[in-house]
């Protein structure tokens, strides 16, 4: 039996440089064509042939890698938008809600009350429902009329995102001693000025690991805009998929790319983290 594995590896070893010599006569490309038709009229193709044919379908055969291009583009799109929209919802909802709750001692107006009512109400109702119901109303009901997916995947998920961000934010102003408040305002500086120079840059360094989350997840999530039709990574890789009716090289290249952006962020968010650590010292 020994003998009978080793002329099998043997004969697996003259194959695969048989098909690597072909391979570089005629061109990877006129090769993978080849394995192609040899698939089509059912003839069996070795696991390196197989390989090299998923990709070359998934990946190269009629310019397919335009759609990942696309779709990564369409992905930082929305991602990038929301986040900068979910950063501004969540930053005026914090400090209204911080305020009322500082404020409360003293007796707070019917203004600022009313502000942190609708503050509370849009963090209960957004945390509390899916994303995926969101992007749908906000697709199919609100601007069902509207052709600008990117627009609508970017409203939808900046305002999911800033019901997160508003309590991670809150939370970091929060953790700030409340003698930093007195102290500037002592200083002769209204509330919004300490809140702008004082109080938001210590919380930035508190909250900045929670707010780095909130961006991986938030990219992470933009995959369920295939929904509503927007062609981002994930789409791109459905649309090669239904051609191919081989999903194994198109999903898994999708997922390395998150993969290979999540990390990136990482570590531009830890490096961020060092440089803000230094600053202290």
């Amino acid at each position: 039996s020994r003998l009978m594995r080793l002329c099998a590896i043997y004969r697996k070893a003259v194959l695969f440089n048989k098909e690597e010599r072909r391979c570089e006569s005629v061109g990877w490309t006129a090769w993978c064509e080849e394995l192609l038709e040899r698939a089509r009229s059912g003839a069996a193709l070795g696991m390196w042939e197989e390989l090299n044919k998923d990709f070359y379908q998934a990946f190269i055969q009629e310019g397919r890698w335009n759609m990942y291009v696309e779709g990564i583009g369409n992905t930082l799109k929305v991602a990038v938008l929301a986040l900068i929209l979910g950063v501004v919802l969540g930053l005026l909802a914090a400090m209204v809600r911080t305020f009322h709750d500082q404020r409360r001692e003293d007796g707070t107006g019917a203004v600022l009350s009313v502000l942190n009512f609708f503050c509370k109400v849009y963090t209960t109702v957004i945390r509390g429902t899916p994303m995926m119901v969101q992007l749908l109303i906000m697709a199919f009901v609100i601007f069902k009329s509207s052709r600008n997916l990117v627009g609508v995947a970017a409203l939808a998920f900046g305002i999911n995102s800033g019901a997160y961000v508003a309590e991670i934010i809150r939370g970091g102003l929060m953790s700030v001693d409340s003698g930093q408040m007195e102290a500037g305002r002592s200083l002769g500086l209204n509330y919004l000025q300490t809140m702008w120079h004082i109080i938001i840059p210590q919380a930035v360094k508190n909250i900045l690991p929670a707010l780095g989350n909130e961006l991986i997840t938030l990219l992470k999530e933009t995959s369920i805009v295939t929904v509503i039709g927007l062609r981002d990574l994930t789409k791109a890789a459905q649309l090669v998929t239904s051609k191919t009716y081989g999903g194994f090289m198109a999903l898994f290249g999708v997922a390395l790319v998150y993969l290979a952006m999540v990390m990136l962020l990482s570590w531009l968010m830890n490096k961020l983290e060092r440089r803000l650590r230094n600053s202290e010292r």
